[in-house]
C-alpha cells in the first residue's frame, strides 16, 4: 500500500532540486516566456508587414499615377518612386542593393486610352519588374499584390483581357529556393552554437576544477592558452561546416561556390564566437550558469539574425536588433560568399565580422584569469 509521507517527502526533495538547478529553472520557465517574447514580436504583425517596392516611372501620365496610388493603398507594399535614366536601371539596382524595383513604360496610359476608346483591342503595353531571386518568399508576396492589382485594372479597362502584362527580370542569375537560404544561416549558427558553448564548458569547468589557477605555475602565457583553445573551436568549426556543405550537396544539389571569403568568414566567426563564450564565461562561476547564460545569447541571436527567415518579414523595430547581432553579418556574408556570389557584400560582411572576432577575441584576453576574483 502507498504511503502518502513517502510521495510527499520525494515530491518535495524534487521540488527542492528544481528551483536550486539554475539551468533547469531557465530550460523550464523562462526559455519557453523568451520563445513566446521573440516569435510573438517576430509574428504579430506579419499581417501588416509592408514591403519596400521602387517604382520608375517613365510614363508620367494619370494613369500611371493612378496604378501607383493603388499599389501604394494596398498596405502590403511601401512604394517609392524613383528618377532614373532608362540604360541605367540594372546598375542602379546593383549599386543601390534594390530587392524589388518596377517600371511603368512610356506609352502606358497611351495604350490603355487605345484599348479603351476600341482603336486598338488587342494592345498591350508589360511592366517590368525586377527582383533579387535570393529573396524568393517575399517576392512572390510582393508580386502576388501588384498582379492583383494588374488584374483589377484590366478587368475594368477590357473586362478581364490581358493587356498590361507583368515581364519578370531577375537581378540575380540562378533558381534559388529556401534551402539556399536556410543552408548558410545553419553554417553560422551551428559554428556560433559549437564556439560558445564550447568555450563555455571548458572554461567554467577548468575554474572550477582549479585548472586555471593551477596554469600560473607552467611555461604557457592567458594569450597561448586562449589561442590554442580558438584554434581547437576552428578545428570543429571547420568540420562541422564541411559536414553541412557536403550534407547540401549530396541530399539537396546544392550549387555551393567555395572562395577564399569562406574560409575567411568561417575563421572569423570561430574565434568570434569563442571569444564571445569566454566573455560570457569570465561572469559565470558553474556549468549549470553556464548553460542558461549561453541560451540566453545564442536562442535570440538564433531567431532574431536571418538565420530562418529573411529580416523583412519582422516589423522593423527587430529589424534594427538584427542589425547589431554579429550572427546577422555571419550569415549574410556566408549566403552572399557561397550561394549569391555577391562579392560586395559578402566583402562587406566578412570586414564586419573580423571586426566583432576581433574585439571578442582581445576582450577575452583580458577578461580571462588564471585565478578565482
Amino acid at each position: 500500500m502507498m504511503k502518502a509521507e513517502i510521495i510527499w517527502a520525494s515530491f518535495k526533495a524534487d521540488l527542492q532540486s528544481f528551483y536550486r538547478s539554475k539551468a533547469t529553472l531557465f530550460w523550464t520557465l523562462l526559455f519557453p516566456i523568451l520563445l513566446i517574447l521573440m516569435f510573438g514580436a517576430i509574428f504579430s504583425g506579419v499581417g501588416d508587414a509592408e514591403y519596400e517596392l521602387i517604382i520608375v516611372d517613365y510614363d508620367d501620365s494619370d494613369m500611371s499615377e493612378m496604378f501607383i496610388d493603388i499599389l501604394g493603398e494596398t498596405n502590403v507594399l511601401k512604394t517609392t518612386l524613383e528618377d532614373v535614366k532608362q540604360e541605367n536601371i540594372l546598375s542602379y539596382i546593383k549599386e543601390n542593393d534594390i530587392k524589388r524595383l518596377i517600371v511603368i513604360p512610356e506609352g502606358f496610359e497611351e495604350t490603355l486610352g487605345m484599348v479603351q476608346m476600341g482603336i486598338d483591342a488587342d494592345a498591350t503595353t508589360s511592366i517590368s519588374f525586377y527582383f533579387d531571386q535570393s529573396e524568393q518568399q517575399t517576392n512572390s508576396i510582393v508580386r502576388s499584390v501588384v498582379s492583383a492589382v494588374v488584374i483589377e485594372l484590366n478587368k475594368n479597362i477590357s473586362g478581364g483581357k490581358d493587356i498590361i502584362l507583368i515581364d519578370d527580370i531577375e537581378t540575380i542569375t540562378g533558381e534559388f529556393e529556401f534551402i539556399d537560404f536556410f543552408l548558410p544561416g545553419m553554417i553560422g549558427f551551428t559554428i556560433m552554437q559549437t564556439c560558445i558553448y564550447g568555450s563555455l564548458e571548458r572554461n567554467t569547468k577548468f575554474r572550477k576544477d582549479g585548472i586555471l589557477r593551477k596554469l600560473q605555475t607552467t611555461p604557457i602565457t592567458r594569450s597561448e592558452w586562449i589561442l590554442s583553445k580558438m584554434l581547437f573551436q576552428l578545428f570543429l568549426s571547420f568540420v562541422s561546416a564541411f559536414l553541412i556543405i557536403v550534407l547540401g550537396v549530396a541530399v539537396f544539389g546544392l550549387n555551393i561556390h567555395v572562395s577564399v571569403l569562406m574560409f575567411v568568414l568561417i575563421i572569423a566567426t570561430s574565434f568570434l564566437f569563442t571569444g564571445m563564450g569566454m566573455v560570457i564565461g569570465r561572469f559565470v562561476r558553474d556549468e549549470e550558469s553556464a548553460g542558461m547564460a549561453g541560451g540566453a545569447v545564442t536562442f535570440p541571436m538564433m531567431f532574431l539574425a536571418g538565420t530562418f527567415f529573411p529580416l523583412e518579414q519582422m516589423p522593423e523595430f527587430l529589424q534594427a536588433i538584427a542589425r547589431v547581432l554579429p550572427l546577422y553579418y555571419v550569415n549574410e556574408g556566408f549566403r552572399n560568399a557561397m550561394i549569391y556570389l555577391k562579392t560586395d557584400d559578402a566583402i562587406f560582411h566578412s570586414v564586419v565580422v573580423l571586426i566583432f572576432a576581433v574585439v571578442f577575441f582581445l576582450a577575452g584576453l583580458v577578461l580571462t584569469k588564471w585565478k578565482e576574483d
